[in-house]
């Protein structure tokens, strides 16, 4: 029999009552009776009491099942409905069992139309179902039916398995499908059934698609332009090479016409006033046909990427008193005034010496040019926190508007002095930016209209050369010795550099065997050679004028040259280049800096077979 709380709060009451109504009966023995009345009493509250909490607590925990059955309801009841996807349930045979709203609106078939009578397998496309069969069998290396099993075959294993295929609808059509196999089991981990998910990839498969073609355009638009690119390479080359052919073409008539001119006018008896004023004309116009024609054959090179540079530590000072020289002739004749910076301590850069002088003479050609009468041109140097010198040419000229600015550094643009009394093609500064360029420096300029204008060039600054001490050499190596009545030898070093000059000589200083000559380009060197016959010849490879290069050939073909072996010396010191200068024909190649022992070494080789040559007689 079950006890509700409310009868057992009446006995206990009752009892009570009958407690006090004993009291006077019992009077002797009260103490003890109270004792078990009240331990009755309290007993059978508490036990009505915790019968009251229990009930609460079965009542919430039947309220949340409730609650959750619910919820897990409506949860089965949004995945059954969802249009969304499909989601197919079958038994451990293949059977489908669950085929939802999503299944309806994707395949086209009812429920009722595939429950317990089909697998999943006769919806999809046969052809892809058996080859998923073959290409599992051969991945997993086991047989495998094509059908059902095959769809279902890596979840069977507790393998993850999501894959493409196209599933059929009632109608016939077909479409795209990414489905997700999972294996259900029961509480004894047997397998009950699958469930396959799936999703329409049809417009994934159309994205992928357009990518696909985008792709393939965007390939054959790069095709396109890789194939105009080297067209526009190729006649680029083609017109760098016809004016490098042609430019050398017409050096040598030019040549001709410039050495003519000059006997011309240095014969006896003189020319007269009217020769020699025609003779100046011919003279004029040859020389700058010549600068013209340098110029064209500059960017050709530059543009053909056949322009090479020696890089190496050149003192500016020194370069900048060689544009002076150069330079002061032309502006004396227009009254301009030349101001250049005074040097208390060495200062070199990192450059092309020929190179450097060739753009700081074409910005001081530019300054004297455009100036005014009677003014002026400022030659300034300083170096920035960075480890960079500025050169800067400051003239008191015209100016250049901002629209004129913008155009500065064009090929054949002369910013609107085409048709002025100066002459000149416009690719000046072009090729001087692209020297500055290939040299690690940049080139600008700043222009006030009425004031002037400012060019200048940045290059790094450099260390002075110096020798290295290699392990055959000490800095206070001692001068050699020589045996009384030894022949002096003779060492021709053609160099521009005047810093690398002094080097050598310091070398040659510690052999009182040898005297040093000094040229500072190809053509002198070619000439000193000729006269004084030296035992071995040191030559630079990039010089003014001719290359050192050129001037060993010219040596080669002379007969009375030909003989004497030629060290080459060259800040060029790639692997190419020391081959080339192999081939060329150069007894050794050394590079810079200059290595004491190697240096020595190769000499002593030189002049051993300088004298074995002259110990053989010849005709």
């Amino acid at each position: 029999m079950k006890t509700s709380p409310t009868t057992v709060a009446q006995l206990a009451a009752v009892l009570t009552l009958m407690a006090g109504a004993l009291a006077f009966v019992w009077l002797p023995f009260l103490p003890a009776a109270l004792l078990c009345w009240g331990l009755l009493a309290s007993g059978l509250a508490l036990y009505a009491f915790g019968r009251s909490r229990n009930l609460a607590q079965r009542n919430a925990h039947y309220v949340q099942r409730a609650d959750a059955l619910n919820q897990a309801g409506a949860l089965q009841s949004a995945i059954f409905n969802s249009a969304n996807f499909s989601s197919i349930a079958t038994d451990a045979r293949g059977v489908i069992q669950i085929f939802n709203v999503g299944a309806e609106r994707m395949l086209g078939y009812t429920a009722a139309e595939v429950i317990n009578k089909i697998t999943p397998a006769e919806i999809s496309d046969p052809q892809e179902v058996v080859a998923r069969a073959k290409g599992l069998s051969v991945e997993l290396e086991t047989d495998i039916t094509p059908g059902f099993e095959a769809l279902v075959f890596k979840a069977s294993r507790g393998i993850e398995d999501i894959y493409e295929l196209t599933y059929i609808r009632k109608d016939g059509s077909r479409f795209p499908a990414v489905v997700s196999v999972t294996a259900l089991r029961d509480d004894g981990n047997s397998i009950i059934g699958y469930l396959l998910i799936g999703t329409d990839n049809t417009a994934r498969m159309r994205i992928e698609a357009e990518r696909a073609r985008l792709d393939q355009v965007l390939q054959d638009k790069n095709i396109e332009l890789e194939a105009a690119r080297k067209t526009a390479d190729k006649a680029n080359l083609a017109k760098s090479d016809f004016l490098s052919s042609m430019s050398h073409e017409l050096r040598s008539p030019l040549n001709a016409i410039l050495g003519f001119a000059q006997l011309m006018e240095s014969e006896t008896p003189a020319p007269t006033p009217a020769q020699q004023a025609n003779i100046d004309q011919i003279l004029r116009a040859g020389w700058y046909l010549l600068e013209l024609i340098n110029e064209i054959l500059d960017l050709a090179l530059i543009e053909s990427g056949k322009l090479s540079m020696s890089m190496e530590p050149i003192s500016l000072p020194d370069v900048l008193r060689d544009c002076q020289t150069m330079i002061e002739p032309q502006a004396h004749k227009r009254g301009i005034n030349m101001i250049f910076p005074q040097f208390h301590a060495p200062c070199f850069v990192e450059a092309d010496r020929t190179r450097i002088k060739q753009v700081v003479v074409n910005l001081l050609t530019n300054a004297i040019k455009y100036n005014r009468l009677n003014g002026s041109v400022e030659v300034t140097s300083d170096v920035d926190t960075h480890g960079h010198m500025r050169i800067s040419v400051r003239d008191t000229g015209e100016g250049l508007s901002t629209a004129k600015m913008a155009q500065l550094f064009q090929p054949f643009n002369r910013l609107g002095q085409e048709a002025s009394v100066e002459e000149g093609t416009g690719i000046g500064l072009v090729v001087s930016k692209r020297l500055v360029e290939l040299m690690g420096g940049a080139i600008g300029a700043r222009s006030i209209l009425g004031v002037g204008s400012v060019f200048w060039v940045e290059l790094n600054t450099a260390e002075p050369p110096q020798l290295v001490f290699d392990y055959e050499a000490a800095p206070d190596q001692p001068v050699a010795r020589v045996h009384d009545g030894a022949p002096v030898r003779t060492l021709l070093y053609v160099e521009d550099n005047q810093a690398n000059m002094e080097l050598v000589a310091q070398l040659i200083a510690r052999r009182p065997d040898m005297r040093l000559l000094s040229a500072r380009d190809g053509t002198r060197g070619v000439a000193l050679a000729r006269t004084h016959l030296p035992d071995v010849i040191l030559m630079d490879i990039n010089l003014p004028g001719i290359s050192g290069t050129q001037a060993l050939k010219i040596l080669q073909e002379d007969p009375s040259t030909q003989h004497i072996p030629v060290l080459a010396l060259s800040a060029n010191a790639m692997p190419r280049d020391i081959e080339k200068g192999t081939e060329a024909g150069f007894f050794r190649y050394l590079t810079k800096p200059i290595k004491i022992a190697e240096f020595m070494e190769a000499l002593d080789q030189t002049l051993e077979l300088a004298a074995q040559h002259n110990a053989t007689p010849h005709d």
